[in-house]
């Protein structure tokens, strides 16, 4: 199965400012062609890529004052095989970070979840953030945090992420932060959900159960939003004028009817069994 992925960016650049873009596949995705463009008038810039320890790509530029046009497209094919993780990289994602403060959702954790381990773990924090929260499109803030989102009850779906990943740490289990393509996806965006780590293995959770998870394109991983952000900038004025993303999932062989009703169910998220154990390839 192929997955065609896209994001546009129009940005209003109000002096010369550093941009750092995360927003192309990450390393080592089996990319069969992909092209990422920056444009401005007749100017086209070639970004240095940095690659972390995660594998995302990031993309920084020095932008002068103008009209930016970001362009991206890529073709990816099947999965790839995950990528080793390290003590140190556990260790780190069992730690509080700025949006996932685990640290203060200890005692709720710890009552809530008393007793599961492993699966059962997993599956039960992923049912309580689905059912309790509520999908609010503009409502929630970006500066919002998993003790924010347990108070209110409602966000997007770094909001969801954000909420797993606290109380899965809270009762020991190594979580992180993804940001993807999400072929199916309603509303088309970029997306973003949690991956827990079990048994030598980063297992996917979608508490909004908006994606299906065996049709995400990973773009960026990291302790929570913070790490994963599509752009960020220093030193001046960006103004996001427009953006658009989108991601379907395409059949290996066209005319092959079997395979293209194998690919629309890859990218349906009622398919999704959210109880299924998911890697993110």
């Amino acid at each position: 199965m192929q997955r065609l992925v896209t994001a546009e960016l129009d940005l209003e650049l109000g002096s010369s400012v550093d941009l750092i873009f995360q927003i192309a596949a990450a390393q080592p995705a089996p990319v069969i062609r992909e092209e990422l463009t920056f444009t401005q008038g007749d100017r086209v810039y070639t970004p240095s890529e940095i690659v972390d320890q995660s594998g995302s790509r990031l993309h920084r530029l020095q932008g002068d004052a103008g009209r930016l046009e970001v362009r991206y497209e890529a073709l990816i094919d099947g999965h790839v095989s995950p990528r080793a993780t390290s003590d140190l990289e556990a260790i780190t994602y069992l730690r509080p970070s700025r949006y996932c403060q685990s640290d203060e959702v200890f005692s709720q954790a710890r009552r809530q979840f008393r007793g599961l381990r492993g699966m059962d773990l997993i599956n039960a924090v992923s049912e309580f953030v689905a059912s309790s929260t509520t999908y609010t499109p503009g409502l929630s803030q970006g500066t919002d945090s998993a003790v924010t989102t347990l108070m209110t009850g409602q966000g997007v779906c770094r909001d969801y992420a954000h909420v797993v990943i606290a109380l899965l740490r809270a009762m020991d289990m190594p979580a992180r932060y993804a940001a993807c393509f999400a072929p199916g996806l309603r509303p088309m965006d970029f997306h973003a959900v949690a991956e827990a780590y079990l048994d030598g293995s980063w297992y996917v959770i979608d508490a909004t159960r908006l994606s299906n998870r065996r049709s995400l394109v990973r773009i960026a991983t990291g302790r929570d939003a913070a790490d994963c952000a599509f752009l960020s900038y220093h030193g001046g004025y960006v103004g996001l004028e427009r953006m658009r993303v989108d991601a379907c999932t395409v059949p290996d062989d066209a005319s092959d009817v079997a395979a293209q009703d194998a690919a629309a169910a890859a990218s349906d998220p009622a398919l999704d069994d959210a109880a299924e154990l998911v890697i993110l390839g």
